[in-house]
């Protein structure tokens, strides 16, 4: 009888263990279960939608930055919110510490006293965010080329990269580099690896070639021509493009198309864009290797120039701003939606001929960081007029972005992804 009953009591725990067992692994999957990563977010919403399920500031969760090998490819590391935490690792460096940065981002350097818009956390909705090792890093990188082509933006961020690089290599550093016409090179001799940047903002040729000299009224373009720039990105590793402001905000009216013959055809900056990133595919197609260079594409990022879009007045813009934008919401009226999907179609036109751009996403991470610019706090590379000196709002710069900062987000997600 004695032993009747423990069988029966042994048969009761083993249910009871059974039941709660299998409850507790559903929970744990359907709490740890994470969204899969496609080449890009879906843009082909309305401006509302999109971004209703991202908001800008949340409630800060664990802290655990662990990169693990597949972080990439298992999460979806572009959909998140900005979490404020003041006793993370960031920033990432001091203005101090990097002799190379530009001073078109040197905010501190040039007046700005706040400090709170240094310690924003970018936070992914359904893993942690990878942390930057330095040291890791830039022993992954020896012996490599990284070569970032396009406007100011991606040379902002190429500017982010050889200061997050520069202050992660310990002792004495030996560095060098060159300028010759549109591509600057910077090397870090010990490491043999080269940051390079190659001005080209609409990737094909236009009258804004010039690094230096490209303020003209109106763009003109050579649609079909990407040669005389592309040759000298074929012997790069790990090749970061961006295109897009340029498109839109330095086109009065449409783009003008010419042709050996010097006829012109003006179009829309819509069909231009398209036309543009048609003939960078068909040359990423014919020339890279996808089994030796990586490719990368930087999506559009926020520029903050109307300051009524976020409740504040009409004639001010980024500046003064010392906070995010805390609508989940919000986007700006500069992002455009529908050439945003004529690029994430590009790169699925070219992944479907086996060449695989991936999309670096950061359209909906700068949407809320206002707070971020370099606004007046910069050198001024022309003497500020008398109105100017009365309203600093009219000599603001509302597109790029100070550093240390958000650019500094850019690469770690970039830095995610090619080594993944």
């Amino acid at each position: 009888m004695r032993k009747l009953c423990n069988m029966y009591t042994m048969i009761h725990y083993s249910l009871f263990i059974f039941f709660f067992g299998g409850l507790a692994t559903i929970i744990f999957y359907r709490n740890n279960t994470s969204l899969g990563v496609a080449v890009s977010n879906n843009f082909n919403v309305t401006p509302v939608s999109y971004y209703s399920n991202n908001s800008c500031q949340g409630v800060a969760v664990s802290n655990n930055f662990n990169v693990t090998p597949t972080i990439a490819s298992t999460c979806d590391l572009f959909s998140g919110r900005w979490v404020h935490d003041n006793k993370s690792h960031y920033p990432l460096y001091e203005e101090h510490e990097c002799p190379y940065l530009d001073e078109s981002y040197a905010c501190q350097t040039y007046g700005r006293k706040d400090f709170k818009y240094l310690q924003w956390r970018w936070q992914p909705h359904d893993c942690d965010f990878p942390r930057f090792d330095g040291k890791a890093i830039v022993e992954r990188l020896r012996g490599k080329r990284l070569m970032f082509v396009g406007d100011s933006l991606v040379r902002n961020q190429r500017n982010s990269m050889i200061c997050m690089l520069y202050t992660s290599i310990p002792g004495v550093k030996r560095t060098g580099g060159e300028l010759i016409g549109s591509l600057h090179s910077f090397r870090f001799t010990d490491y043999n690896i080269s940051i390079d940047f190659y001005w080209a903002p609409m990737l094909v040729e236009s009258n804004g070639d010039s690094p230096t000299d490209h303020l003209t009224p109106f763009r003109i373009v050579r649609i079909k021509s990407i040669e005389k720039h592309a040759r000298h990105w074929v012997n790069s590793d790990i090749l970061v493009f961006n295109s897009y402001r340029w498109w839109r905000s330095h086109v009065s009216g449409g783009s003008l198309l010419d042709d050996p013959n010097n006829v012109y055809e003006e179009v829309n900056r819509v069909r231009a864009y398209k036309l543009g990133l048609k003939t960078w595919s068909n040359w990423a197609h014919t020339h890279i290797d996808p089994s030796k260079t990586k490719l990368f594409f930087m999506s559009a990022t926020a520029v903050h120039v109307r300051a009524n879009e976020w409740g504040g007045m009409s004639t001010m813009n980024c500046y003064g701003e010392t906070e995010p934008v805390m609508d989940e919401r919000f986007l700006e009226s500069q992002t455009d939606p529908e050439m945003l999907s004529i690029l994430e179609s590009s790169l699925h036109n070219l992944k479907a001929k086996g060449v695989n751009v991936q999309l670096i996403n950061i359209t909906q991470l700068t949407q809320c960081r206002k707070d971020a610019h370099p606004a007046f706090y910069r050198k001024h590379w022309r003497p500020l007029t008398d109105e100017q000196k009365k309203n600093p709002q009219l000599a603001s710069d509302c597109s790029h972005w100070c550093l240390p900062g958000v650019p500094d987000i850019w690469n770690e997600l970039l830095l995610a992804y090619i080594f993944q």
